[in-house]
């Protein structure tokens, strides 16, 4: 599984966990609801800002942190 495919497959299961609609949630984080659907089929490209709005809706957040690169000090 890709990183890409796992967080779509987290935001969708807290989603579905909180019994949050796309529809509702698509409101509520001032996301598209074509963007959303787009998003958790795996079919879309979402920005950064538009990932930030849906997790904060469902109580989570988004971070990025720095990969370990070997070799390096």
């Amino acid at each position: 599984m890709t990183h890409y495919t796992e967080l779509i497959k987290t935001i969708k299961d807290r989603r579905e966990m909180l019994q949050v609609t796309q529809e509702t949630l698509a409101e509520l984080s001032g996301v598209g609801l074509r963007t959303l659907k787009q998003f958790e089929s795996g079919k879309g490209n979402p920005t950064l800002l538009t990932l930030q709005r849906i997790t904060d809706v469902l109580g989570m957040e988004v971070s990025l942190k720095l990969k370990n690169i070997s070799g390096s000090k």
